[in-house]
């Protein structure tokens, strides 16, 4: 009998949620190095980021980087079986937390909450481990073109508690329902969506066309800012997940642009901690200003 894509799928990561770390590593190093040099444009990519975001690092470090990035991308994506079919003691085990007490604390004073994720490689891991914390929340995701396939990553990113999943299509209005009612939102700031609804902030120094909803619904229905910084240990198959205390007078009587400048610049510092792990595969800075050539 011939499989469908959507049974295919389930069979491969349900079988990454029964295997062993050590398993998983295996596959990821494998298909790490294999994305890195048969996943040619996607790696152009990645090389092209890291030379615009580090151009005094030696062209051999970022190298070094980008092999890293692919092998933990890799891990990240085989470690969805964990989180999707994976044992619930076991995903506890695998990932490590620190400062849910900042979340609580948001709770108790049944403050609007925004969970701010930058494009780390550990994202899925972090948000599955927060909607086990959380009764309820709410995050953007893109649909997938085959329904079976998207019906089949919905499950997955709903399995504990009730997660509103709002399609990006209908743009952080969706978002901003839940907020409204007091849902904590897990909210990724960190993505070029084109110019609509967003401004030439620097990252790294570079121009990047960035979302400014951060902080026009911070301000708007005064939300508390949680960052939510994820990490992933290549040698361990482990994961950290910082939540960091809230963003101060954020983002008070700044514009939109400087609020937004300000997270850059925080984002900046925490990937410049261990930078494989940001999600260098996007392309970052597709969009440019007006008069300036193409990066990629």
């Amino acid at each position: 009998m011939r499989l469908n894509k959507t049974t295919l799928l389930r069979a491969v990561f349900s079988y990454f949620g029964r295997a062993t770390p050590a398993s998983r590593k295996r596959w990821a190093c494998s298909l790490g190095w294999l994305a890195l040099h048969l996943m040619r444009s996607r790696a152009h990519i990645v090389r092209t980021n890291l030379a615009l975001c580090f151009p005094d690092h030696s062209p051999q470090e970022r190298e070094t980087w980008a092999r890293q990035h692919f092998n933990l991308l890799a891990r990240s994506v085989i470690d969805r079986g964990l989180l999707w079919f994976g044992e619930r003691e076991l995903i506890l085990n695998t990932i490590h937390t620190s400062g849910l007490e900042h979340l609580d604390r948001a709770l108790a004073e049944k403050r609007r909450i925004i969970l701010l994720a930058p494009h780390f490689v550990g994202l899925d891991a972090a948000a599955t481990r927060l909607t086990m914390a959380l009764q309820e929340s709410a995050t953007m995701y893109t649909p997938q073109s085959d329904a079976g396939i998207d019906q089949f990553v919905h499950v997955g990113r709903s399995r504990f508690n009730t997660v509103h999943l709002v399609s990006r299509r209908d743009g952080v209005r969706g978002l901003i329902r839940y907020l409204r009612q007091g849902v904590p939102v897990y909210y990724l700031p960190d993505m070029d969506f084109g110019i609509k609804g967003a401004d030439f902030i620097p990252f790294f120094g570079v121009p990047a066309a960035t979302l400014l909803a951060t902080a026009q619904i911070a301000k708007a229905w005064d939300a508390i800012v949680l960052p939510i910084i994820s990490r992933l240990d290549a040698n361990t198959g482990t994961y950290q997940l910082d939540v960091l205390p809230p963003l101060q007078n954020f983002p008070g009587d700044d514009s939109p642009q400087l609020a937004t400048a300000r997270l850059n610049q925080l984002i900046e510092s925490w990937v410049r901690v261990d930078p494989p792990q940001y999600y260098w595969v996007h392309r970052r800075f597709k969009t440019r200003p007006e008069g300036q050539p193409r990066v990629y």
